[in-house]
This record gives C-alpha cells, sequence and structure tokens, in this order.
C-alpha cells in the first residue's frame, strides 16, 4: 500500500504505449461495489477469491501494466500466474513513505485500525518475502519520483 503502484504503472505503461489496468479498480467496476463494501459484506476471504478471479483474468491480456492490490500476492495462484504470465516488479518502500502516502485514504480496509503503522509493519513481514519470490525486479522507490522511476523500470526490462 502507498508504493505507488498506480501511479508508476500508469506512467510505464503510457511509455509502453500499452493499457493500463488495475485490479482493484476492475472489480469494483465489475461489482459496482467498492473495495471497503466488500471487505465489510464479505470478509478479506471474499475480497481474496474475487482478487485471485480477477487476476487469473487479466494476467491473460496481452500488451498491459497491471497494478494489483498489495495484498494479491499472498495467494499462491496469484504469485504463479503474475510470474509465468508477465514480468513482475515489486516496488519496494519503506513502511514510512507508505504511511505518508496513506495517512489520508479511508478506502484502505486493513489501515483502519488504531495504529496503521503497526499494521503497515507487519504486513510487510508477511509480504516481503512473497514479494520478492514473484518478483523478476526489484525497485527501491525512494529512487526518484514515479515518472523517473517507470523510466528505471522500462530501461530494466531489457534485462529480464
Amino acid at each position: 500500500m502507498g508504493a505507488g503502484k498506480t501511479t508508476i504503472g500508469r506512467y510505464l505503461a503510457e511509455m509502453l504505449h500499452w493499457q493500463f489496468l488495475d485490479s482493484d479498480h476492475e472489480i469494483e467496476t465489475r461489482t459496482g461495489a467498492s473495495i471497503p463494501w466488500i471487505f465489510d459484506k464479505e470478509g478479506e476471504e471474499g475480497f481474496r477469491r474475487r482478487e485471485e478471479s480477477m487476476i487469473a483474468e487479466l494476467t491473460n491480456l496481452r500488451h498491459v501494466v497491471l497494478a494489483t492490490g498489495g495484498g494479491a500476492i499472498l495467494r499462491p495462484n496469484n504469485r504463479k500466474n503474475l510470474s509465468n504470465r508477465g514480468i513482475v516488479v515489486y516496488l519496494d518502500t519503506p513502511v514510512s513513505m507508505q504511511l505518508e502516502r496513506t495517512a489520508m485514504d479511508k478506502n484502505r480496509p486493513l489501515l483502519q485500525t488504531p495504529n496503521p503503522e503497526q499494521r503497515l509493519i507487519e504486513l510487510l513481514h508477511i509480504r516481503d518475502p512473497l514479494y520478492r519470490e514473484a518478483a523478476h525486479l526489484i525497485i527501491p522507490t525512494t529512487d526518484g519520483c514515479a515518472r523517473d522511476l517507470a523510466q528505471k523500470i522500462l530501461a530494466s526490462l531489457a534485462t529480464v
């Protein structure tokens, strides 16, 4: 959360002349329900089932830059589909930066807690090894603005 997936992804898609897709946005558009509403009515497990189905579909598309929710990596099928069907870029972002970027965002159900910083630390502890396992590229987000990071990813794609 707060790594810049959407912003950097849009720039990268523009540079590649590809379509940009966000799995969370696709879920919301197709269901007519917000992510917080889905979490509230179906719980995290219900949301993760929807997310897995959406990622299975979207990873079959060609010439797209796909941004996923931060928790998509939790499901083995998502890791497999993302890694086998495309190039996975892990935007490695310190918790302090994530906290700063998500502080006012009420559309993140997992951060609706008395201590969002502790929650981000817990999530990173669980997710970081999974991100690293699935990633073809690891890009620290402290190395520049979103457009510069997209350019760095574009240049790095030649080495993958």
